[in-house]
């Protein structure tokens, strides 16, 4: 699994972290899988909250250094834009909060609504490609507007899809209906190649986690359980190194699958 994270990647990839319901761990998967990959790799990941209706990325994970968030990078765009390569790195950290442990970086999402108009699809490729410029892997926590143009330029900007769920019927239901969105769109291949991590939100599993396994098992190429944790119970900041040791070894496994198709 460490062979899989560390392995030269074929340029930039785009992870996208997606399911259209609410309180179905895309944040929390988005913030782990970065703190899992960035803590391997050593460094080159950063986590962007684009959920346009308030995200809660920016606060959960990376230190409070400053309050900058997407909107003034979106301000600077050109500035930044036209910096060099070799000192980009330099003048958008200015605009990065940072994981206590180093191993990531985040780019915090903004707090009014009405901002996502101008998060129109030039701009948020835009953004890609400056992200791609400084960083290896870029984990994005979506939003929950499938109609969103933001939403619909991730997804087509994305090299690998993250489907996050937990073991309930209706998150697991908008999850296949997304899967079938995203089908008749043209996007077959992404989903075919997507990872469906289930995620526990209580200490015992439910006896429906298996069938959820099995049924996204049919629809993506690999489907990865993550279990509880208390440390990830009170909704505040998440703390990689504060989770227990099987999570993070689930964590591991996850990140591997999703860096890796060979990995199972």
């Amino acid at each position: 699994m460490l062979q899989a994270l560390r392995r030269e990647l074929n340029g930039p990839q785009v992870l996208a972290f997606a399911n259209p319901k609410g309180g179905v761990h895309k944040t929390t998967a988005t913030v782990l899988a970065a703190a899992t990959i960035g803590s391997v790799r050593g460094s080159g990941v950063v986590a962007w909250d684009d959920n346009e209706l308030r995200g809660t990325l920016g606060l959960r994970a990376g230190s409070a250094r400053h309050a900058r968030t997407i909107r003034h990078l979106i301000a600077d765009l050109a500035r930044v834009e036209a910096v060099a390569d070799f000192e980009l790195g330099h003048v958008l950290d200015d605009y990065l909060r940072h994981a206590s442990d180093g191993s990531y970086n985040v780019l915090a999402g903004e707090e009014n609504p009405r901002f996502a108009q101008r998060l129109d699809p030039y701009t948020v490729r835009r953004v890609l490609e400056l992200l791609r410029r400084t960083h290896q892997v870029i984990c994005i926590d979506t939003g929950n507007n499938v109609e969103s143009p933001n939403w619909q330029t991730v997804l087509q900007t994305a090299d690998q899809l993250i489907v996050t769920s937990v073991p309930r019927e209706d998150a697991a239901f908008t999850a296949d209906w997304m899967l079938d969105l995203l089908d008749e769109a043209g996007m077959g291949e992404l989903v075919a190649n997507g990872v469906t991590l289930l995620s526990c939100p209580t200490p015992n599993p439910t006896p429906l986690l298996d069938d959820l396994a099995a049924h996204f098992a049919s629809r993506t190429r690999s489907v990865v359980v993550v279990p509880y944790d208390p440390a990830l119970e009170s909704g505040s900041n998440i703390e990689y190194h504060m989770l227990q040791p099987a999570t993070r070894r689930a964590w591991l496994r996850a990140a591997a699958v999703i860096m890796d198709p060979t990995v199972r």
